[in-house]
């Protein structure tokens, strides 16, 4: 079984090499992609030790479950793709200044309660990593103390972490679990919205009793010089049509039952013609911005390859059968699904959620209701049919645990990198109104089951 321990041992390095990405200056992209080719490496050279089923029909076995592990983690990256593209579309013509320029007030709990509530909600319509970059941009243009808009990035982490759990595309590992079947859309938001609201009422709340007067303006006396490079029309056209496109995704996929990335690119298409149309008549210079080829430059490939190598390595350990044993590990030692999603969500804030959702993906199969009732364990098994609480929980852990660290979601290392946030101060002054939020979120999808 040398061949089975060498599999995890290549995973555990090629994860910790992810976790340690800034001190090693080497980008998680090019760890995760290492990880996975030599993880499948080692399972096809050691087939006979770890899968002799599979050993008999030589490396085609093999190749034959890469290639049924691949399609569906394509489906989750052409989704990705396809909404990145539509989301930096919408940037690129400045659309969303549709929101940050109706934000008039400067009594600092008042921009508390509104920043966390727009972020909530555009989290939700786009996703966590998106909305953050939007909204620290916008609170630089708002707040002129650095340190004063680290508070504010702080909720914006903690808003955006909870609005993108309760949505199908609000969060990466959400949109996981529903391109996988475990949950649907309208499943998941009806019975998180009220969870994840409760995670961030709840440090909102503590932070209003702390936070008292008005904070200043940065002189923006210079933007009146700035050349916008759309017109209003353009502008509220691109943001309205884009933001349409993303909510019509489930729609389209209940509509039709095809995948949700058809439904992505359906939006992207038609916004694709109408951008093309709209800027037809300008020159060169002033339209290749403003188009999707251009915008295609700006969109996070390094993200996307990331989520290929992460998703393809824990599908070696899926087929070699180690995330059986680490499931059955978990069964033995926590005893329920509470308890299990609870760690995984605290264990995200460490490492990345989107290895851990992929790996409770293949460690707990989904069970269909003819698995169930010939089931001898339907208590157990009840929690991992579509909608099942399993499921429902661990996309509100693994998308809110991950805000008790700055470090442990896309939307706090965006914030860290933008406004140079300290871990240190980020640790002792928003961790703990992270984790109040993230335990009072999860105790009220309990008590709701439990009522």
């Amino acid at each position: 079984m040398f061949a089975y321990a060498l599999m995890a041992t290549v995973f555990i390095i090629g994860y910790l090499c992810i976790a340690l990405e800034h001190p090693l200056k080497i980008d998680k992209a090019a760890s995760a992609i290492l990880t996975a080719v030599l993880c499948w490496t080692v399972l096809v050279l050691g087939a006979d030790s770890i899968l002799p089923e599979l050993a008999s029909s030589g490396s085609h076995g093999i190749s034959s479950e890469l290639r049924h592990h691949l399609g569906e983690v394509s489906e989750i990256l052409f989704f990705l793709l396809g909404a990145m593209t539509i989301v930096e579309l919408i940037d690129a013509h400045e659309g969303f200044k549709v929101i940050t320029d109706r934000i008039r007030t400067s009594k600092r709990v008042q921009l508390l309660w509104m920043v966390g509530f727009i972020t909530f909600f555009l989290s939700a319509a786009l996703d966590n990593l998106t909305t953050t970059i939007v909204m620290v941009s916008l609170l630089r243009k708002l707040i002129k103390d650095q340190h004063e808009r680290w508070f504010y990035a702080g909720i914006v982490v903690i808003a955006a972490n909870a609005g993108g759990a309760w949505s199908p595309i609000g969060d990466v590992t959400t949109t996981m679990l529903w391109i996988g079947h475990q949950i649907t859309a309208s499943g998941i938001i009806v019975q998180l919205i009220i969870p994840s609201i409760v995670c961030l009422l709840v440090p909102l709340l503590v932070l209003s009793f702390t936070l008292k007067g008005e904070f200043e303006r940065p002189d923006n006396g210079h933007d009146e010089e700035h050349q916008d490079p759309t017109t209003p029309f353009e502008r509220n056209l691109v943001f309205i049509l884009g933001i349409s496109a993303l909510l019509f995704v489930p729609v389209f996929k209940t509509l039709t039952g095809l995948p949700p990335y058809m439904g992505i690119f359906l939006g992207l298409g038609v916004l694709w013609v109408v951008t093309e149309i709209m800027h037809g008549s300008k020159n060169d210079e002033d339209k290749h911005p403003l188009s999707v080829v251009g915008v295609l430059t700006r969109v996070d490939t390094p993200s996307v390859l990331f989520f290929l190598g992460i998703l393809l390595a824990v599908s070696s350990l899926a087929t070699a059968g180690h995330l059986t044993q680490v499931a059955t590990a978990l069964k033995d030692a926590f005893g329920n699904i509470y308890a299990i999603n609870i760690a995984i969500g605290l264990l995200s804030s460490v490492v990345d959620n989107v290895p851990l959702v992929a790996g409770a993906m293949k460690m707990y199969p989904l069970v269909t209701p003819e698995a169930l009732a010939a089931a001898s364990d339907t208590e157990w098994l009840q929690h991992f049919v579509v909608n099942g609480q399993f499921w429902e929980l661990l996309a509100y852990c693994a998308g809110t645990g991950g805000s008790c660290l700055i470090i442990g979601s896309a939307a706090g290392v965006a914030a860290m990198g933008m406004e140079k946030i300290n871990f240190i101060w980020y640790l002792k002054r928003i961790s703990g109104l992270a984790l109040l939020g993230y335990l009072a979120g999860a105790a009220t999808y309990m008590a709701m089951f439990a009522l």
